[in-house]
């Protein structure tokens, strides 16, 4: 099952959450729209409320609430983005300019914000407490995982467990957010809760591990971002962590004074050490073994469409190149 049949599953819900974005980026400052919309219709995945819609058709069938829900994520998302274009000074996200890049950094920040406020104004309607207390969680332990990384950049002593805690809070803990929240909304059991959770914290590790296994072994054309980039800003994720673990005592130096440095002047001695020390083969191993546990999760659910998209979306999460 492909990434197009997956999409497939949850088609018409899916023009329902888009006209529901288009209706909530409404403002009576055209900036705000021009660079939500930017940002919004960039060509990127969607692969949160894609979760959130087919979590729904598991747990019980998609209702305009989850529609809703599905908005939020997405907004939650985008915000984050919006900010850490700022944060990371990125010039390029999905093959095209950055919002910072073609309107500065306090108009990017400040319609991040307005996305943000457009959630919550959702969130009340769709009018879920326990919904509405995730994600206020949610969106906290997000910024916390950016701070922890913005604190990591530079700073070559930092260890797998640090790494896997800023990637749980930075990416995976918004896919897991998206697929419990749908379960909440649907009803389910705390079991069936529990175990969507387990789902998309796990979907979301491999998906992390995949990219930053990508920033080492991807395109650039193909990625729409720069190849590098990780290390260009100093940033030591895994597959640096691993090479470092691994390599001898002259590789260990050559990292870490890359990370200090930052920048691409290394680049090519840094790959060359990734190869040998099979750095990049352990990555892509850490994020199958979570990716299986994430199919794992679903094994009491019936068996239907979504239970098969669900368990697609776990292998390609790992088997991608964008």
């Amino acid at each position: 099952m492909d990434h197009k049949a997956i999409f497939q599953t949850i088609a018409h819900d899916f023009d329902a959450v888009n006209s529901t974005i288009l209706q909530q980026l409404a403002s009576n400052v055209p900036m705000v729209e021009k660079i939500a919309q930017h940002i919004i219709s960039s060509g990127g995945k969607r692969m949160r409320p894609t979760l959130v819609l087919l979590s729904a058709g598991l747990t019980g069938g998609i209702s305009t609430a989850h529609q809703e829900l599905a908005t939020v994520i997405e907004f939650l998302h985008t915000a984050t983005l919006l900010h850490d274009d700022v944060v990371d000074v990125s010039d390029m996200r999905r093959g095209r300019p950055t919002a910072n890049t073609n309107w500065g950094n306090a108009p990017s920040v400040l319609v991040g914000d307005f996305l943000y406020a457009r959630s919550f104004e959702l969130l009340v309607k769709i009018g879920n407490l326990p919904v509405m207390e995730r994600l206020a969680s949610t969106t906290r332990l997000i910024a916390e995982g950016e701070v922890m990384q913005l604190m990591n950049v530079k700073n070559p002593d930092t260890s797998e467990q640090q790494y896997m805690t800023v990637i749980t809070g930075k990416t995976a803990i918004l896919f897991q957010a998206s697929a419990e929240t749908a379960a909440i909304l649907s009803g389910c059991s705390s079991a069936q809760t529990r175990a969507m959770a387990q789902y998309g914290l796990n979907l979301g590790l491999a998906f992390q591990l995949i990219d930053d296994l990508l920033d080492y072994s991807g395109d650039s054309a193909t990625l729409g971002k720069n190849i590098g980039d990780d290390l260009a800003e100093g940033k030591p994720t895994l597959p640096l962590i691993h090479a470092m673990a691994q390599g001898t005592d002259a590789e260990i130096k050559l990292i870490r004074h890359a990370i200090r440095k930052g920048g691409l002047s290394q680049m090519a001695d840094i790959l060359q050490i990734l190869q040998r020390t099979k750095a990049l083969a352990y990555v892509e191993a850490k994020a199958i073994g979570h990716a299986e546990l994430a199919a794992a999760s679903l094994a009491d659910f019936p068996a239907s469409d979504y239970h098969r998209a669900l368990s697609a979306l776990t292998t390609l999460a790992v088997k991608r190149s964008t």
